[in-house]
């Protein structure tokens, strides 16, 4: 398939997933490592608290408050 086929049905709407392959897709400068964090059981409340309220998992609080916490420094 042409780009130019690809561009008009992309912009047109539809799934052009099959035409992808994305089974060696990266994220640049988005490569993860775990880390283990304790946190104090009362922190471990709020968070599920906060978390259930969003309608997210608790690790989504987490990497969004440290982000944002990471700009505001930078």
């Amino acid at each position: 398939m042409k780009a130019e086929e690809f561009d008009k049905k992309f912009d047109e709407g539809e799934d052009v997933s099959q035409y992808l392959d994305v089974s060696k897709a990266r994220r640049p400068v988005q490569e993860q490592k775990r880390v283990n964090v304790d946190f104090p059981l009362w922190m471990i409340h709020l968070l599920d608290k906060e978390a259930k309220r969003l309608g997210v998992p608790r690790q989504s609080i987490i990497k969004l408050w440290v982000s944002e916490r990471l700009k505001k420094a930078s």
